[in-house]
């Protein structure tokens, strides 16, 4: 999976760079003010992205925590623990997203097995 920033967020990086260098600055000290470990907080981040509504803050999670070795299966209980809290269209449409990446990810195991062959 590629590292690129989405579309919005590289614009801002390449035209505010001293803002983008400051909110990741930011986004550091977040994760050092606790116990919580890196897999930890990526969970923690996908279920507020899902909570937020945000398909595409969403998708950065599931696509990130893949790469960090998180199971498509706990990356799919995230948005199931959405449920009695936000309801069941915003933990469908969570999962819907989480999905979107699980299956990008499906798509790109088969294009290097077809490689491969």
């Amino acid at each position: 999976m590629d590292n690129e920033l989405p579309s919005g967020a590289a614009i801002i990086a390449e035209d505010y760079p001293e803002i983008w260098e400051a909110y990741g600055s930011l986004g550091q000290a977040c994760a050092e003010a606790g116990p919580l470990d890196e897999r930890e907080r990526r969970l923690v981040k996908l279920a507020l992205a899902i909570a937020a509504g945000s398909e595409g803050a969403t998708h950065s999670h599931a696509r990130r925590g893949l790469d960090e070795g998180i199971l498509p299966e706990e990356l799919r209980q995230v948005a199931m623990l959405c449920v009695p809290s936000l309801g069941f269209p915003k933990a469908v449409a969570g999962l819907t997203w989480v999905d979107d990446i699980l299956e990008e990810d499906d798509d790109e195991l088969d294009d290097d097995e077809d490689l491969a062959d």
